[in-house]
């Protein structure tokens, strides 16, 4: 007996929950409906018109409903600034002691990019070769395979230590 009362109050609930929606969605169409963009008398007629046209007719509409004093309050946290500081490695002989002992992708592409940019200004070149037939990121690709550029790598972990790698210690 308890619960098929219990059973009756669910159904009560599920219902009062549907009326209200139908009502929310009865409201929305209704707003919807007023907001009806005709188009222009001037603009021809397209199958192109009249996607766009659909398409902004089909859009849903949402209704926010206010936000209650404690929702619209915002609070920040504040945390204690954390000490940084750099301090560097220094390695016995030619010791790589931070990352991969060759390099990557992402420094050839720096090292690549930013001298090709000094050739193409008129920087001096590092290696012999014919200057006006070959572009300047393929000269710069052959200085750094060459290890002609005097460049090193900084390579820095997250709490602050950091290795100066020149790159003729590098494998390419």
């Amino acid at each position: 007996m308890v619960e098929e009362l219990k059973n009756k109050d669910i159904d009560k609930t599920l219902d009062d929950t549907k009326l209200e929606n139908e009502r929310e969605t009865r409201v929305k169409k209704s707003s919807k409906n007023k907001k009806k963009k005709s188009p222009s008398k001037s603009e021809p007629k397209t199958p192109k018109n009249r996607t766009k046209n659909k398409k902004v007719l089909e859009e849903p509409e949402e209704i926010t409903p206010p936000l209650s004093e404690s929702l619209r309050k915002e609070e920040f946290v504040e945390y204690d600034e954390f000490e940084f500081s750099l301090r560097e490695i220094n390695s016995q002989g030619q010791e790589i002691l931070i990352g991969p002992k060759r390099l990557t992708r992402f420094e050839k592409a720096r090292i690549t990019g930013a001298r090709s940019l000094q050739i193409s200004f008129g920087a001096p070149l590092m290696v012999k070769g014919d200057v006006n037939a070959r572009s300047s990121i393929s000269l710069a690709i052959e200085e750094l395979e060459k290890k002609a550029l005097p460049i090193s790598i900084r390579r820095t972990l997250p709490n602050g230590i950091y290795q100066d790698i020149p790159i003729e210690w590098l494998k390419t």
